[in-house]
């Protein structure tokens, strides 16, 4: 009755072994380190990097604990903070003399201290959040204006196609701060702009007025049109931050919207603020704009002559110079996607771009007036730009159209990461800046790793004393619930905050729920006369429809949390939903698991160690020790 068969044992054993081997890197704690990542988007970090950063510390008679290379970086873990700064500078000063112009970013970081055979099974510890690890934290202005004023520039040059396109012959267009100017002879002229106005662009909202002989009409962006830019904006600038960030491998960072106008940045283990902006610095932008071929352009490009007028000078990365038209065709807010690949008819590799819409329309207009001519893709960075690649426009472009050329299978992928990131729809600036050392955080895990032990523990002993050897099977059941949360929270990679840490501390106390359900269900039976064996089985049969609906019913709020919340809010509730899940199998089929095997061999039982059983009509309680 009270049996398990092998093969449950046999998943009870497996889920103990994965939780340890998962939980144990979280004891390990972590050892200072340097990181070094690349500073320019061109830049790429691999086995290279590696040989220089060995060779930089051999050098100034450093002995690190372990070099490692990860596709971002390149990690140096070290045995103490004081030669953790000795690296950082030698380092530095082999690979980035110069800091105007620094091709790499050396960071102070911290990694895990685990052994290298925990870390070959994948078995990493949870990341913690910058209230326990410490890092710095950012809040960073969006120039909202500066997004209007984009984004009236590129309504200019898509209105000046478009009465291209009409045949409506205007006396110029010019863009006056987020105004849009256009200029007409007659009034006749005035009603045909107004009606492309009005067909073609619903965004904007015109007036037209005498101007000497001729007539102005000034178009403005509409309110609710402005409102939308200005969140698009800032939604993108979060996306492109995330997409930056990411790529220079910095763990969990926490990037959100506060505000209308502002974000928040929060990088967990970056110890030095003026290397956490310098990451910030890696944001870029990126532009089409066609190369001037003229005869003059030609000159500039081989240093015998000025550059002309309305065009500017750029290097490409071979370090040949390109003069380009100032003129912005596409930006990179309208690729949508850009991946690596290989030309099917003559093999090499390429990059196909994804654009959207109207980023297809102007490729297809722009591609049909400029066949046979160059097209330049710059990269911004740090208000510098550079020329990435300048193909040959082959054919009439749409929304997808390919780059190939005379470069490698590394230098397609790097190119399409580099598209991929996106750009930034308008400039930012740090407002506040905040570091939190890793001594407070180490105080915030000692506060709180005390808080779950002395919980655990009261709560153990309560259950002893209430439940005698029931209460001490609970207690294990719960050691094995906390160490499983521990194990799939390292398993998901999930971030670990003082929210997340109160939320474990609770989950204790939900758990235990299911236990005393049980424990008094058994303690039914006995009073209703029921031999220990079928008490047992009864107990938990009859235990487990309360268990469910209690935990379903609280797992509902925990993911109604999870889906609306946010920050410290959502951390929370990944823990408590977690927990939850991990209660009911401990509780339930663990507890069961040690109680079948103590009780279940025993054919003859006559007594349980459950703690005093009341019976009814008795004038005492009879204890039924074991």
């Amino acid at each position: 009755m009270n049996r398990y068969p092998v093969w449950k044992y046999a998943i009870l054993v497996v889920a103990l072994l994965v939780g340890v081997l998962f939980t144990l890197p979280n004891f390990f704690g972590e050892a200072p380190a340097v990181q070094v990542s690349a500073a320019k988007s061109t830049v790429r970090i691999d086995a290279t990097t590696q040989a220089k950063v060995e060779q930089a510390l051999s050098a100034a008679g450093i002995k690190p604990e372990l070099v490692l290379l990860d596709p971002n970086s390149v990690k140096v873990r070290l045995d103490s903070t004081d030669t953790q700064l000795k690296a950082r500078d030698a380092i530095q000063k082999s690979l980035a003399p110069n800091q105007d112009d620094a091709p790499y970013v050396v960071a102070l970081n911290l990694l895990s201290n685990s052994p290298q055979w925990l870390a070959a099974i994948h078995a990493v510890p949870m990341y913690l959040g910058l209230d326990l690890r410490g890092g710095v934290h950012f809040m960073l202005q969006v120039d909202m204006q500066a997004a209007l004023t984009k984004r009236a520039e590129s309504l200019s040059g898509d209105l000046r196609s478009q009465l291209r396109e009409a045949n409506v012959r205007h006396s110029g267009i010019a863009r006056n701060g987020q105004q849009v100017e256009i200029r007409a002879r007659d009034t006749q002229t005035v009603a045909a702009i107004r009606k492309v106005l009005q067909d073609q662009f619903a965004d904007l909202q015109a007036t037209d007025s005498p101007d000497g002989a001729e007539y102005k009409i000034v178009a403005t962006l509409k309110p609710d049109a402005a409102r939308r830019i200005q969140e698009q904006a800032l939604k993108q600038n979060i996306v492109t931050l995330h997409n930056r960030i990411n790529e220079l491998g910095v763990a969990e960072p926490v990037i959100q919207q506060q505000g209308a106008d502002r974000i928040v940045v929060q990088l967990p283990g970056v110890q030095d603020t003026s290397r956490a902006k310098a990451i910030l610095g890696r944001t870029a932008t990126l532009e089409m704009r066609l190369v001037d071929e003229s005869s003059e352009a030609r000159a500039a490009e081989l240093g015998t002559g000025p550059v002309p007028f309305g065009s500017e000078r750029y290097i490409e990365r071979g370090g040949r110079p390109v003069i380009v038209k100032k003129q912005v065709i596409l930006a990179g807010d309208s690729l949508t996607d850009a991946q690596p690949g290989f030309d099917q008819q003559t093999q090499q590799p390429k990059v196909d771009l994804t654009v959207d819409a109207k980023g297809g329309r102007i490729m297809r207009e722009v591609s049909r007036e400029n066949l046979k001519k160059r097209m330049a893709i710059l990269l911004f960075e740090k208000g510098k730009g550079e020329v990435l690649t300048a193909p040959v426009i082959q054919g009439e472009l749409g929304t997808r159209f390919q780059i190939s050329g005379s470069m490698s299978v590394n230098e397609a992928n790097d190119l399409a990461l580099l598209l991929r990131a996106g750009a930034l729809a308008a400039p930012m600036e740090i407002i506040e800046e905040l570091t939190i050392g890793p001594s407070l955080g180490a105080e915030n895990i000692t506060k709180g790793f005390h808080s779950v032990a002395w919980g655990f523990a009261a709560i153990v002993a309560f259950m002893a004393a209430y439940y005698m050897l029931f209460g001490l099977f609970s207690g294990l059941a719960l050691a094995v619930n906390l160490l499983l949360l521990v194990a799939i929270l390292s398993m998901l990679q999930a971030t670990l905050t003082l929210p997340g840490m109160a939320a474990m501390a609770l989950a204790l106390g939900m758990a235990i729920d299911s236990n005393v359900l049980i424990n008094e269900r058994v303690r039914e039976e006995l009073r209703n006369g029921a031999s220990p064996q079928a008490a047992i089985h009864a107990g938990y049969d009859r235990a487990w429809a309360t268990i469910l609906d209690s935990n379903v019913t609280t797992l509902i709020a925990g993911l109604a949390l999870l889906a609306f919340g946010s920050g410290p809010v959502r951390g929370f509730a990944v823990v408590h939903c977690i927990g939850i899940l991990t209660s009911m199998f401990s509780a339930v089929f663990f507890s069961r698991g040690l109680v079948n095997l103590w009780y279940g061999r025993q054919k003859k039982l006559k007594t349980v160690s459950i703690g005093t059983v009341w019976r009814p009509g008795a004038d005492h309680a009879i204890t039924k020790p074991e």
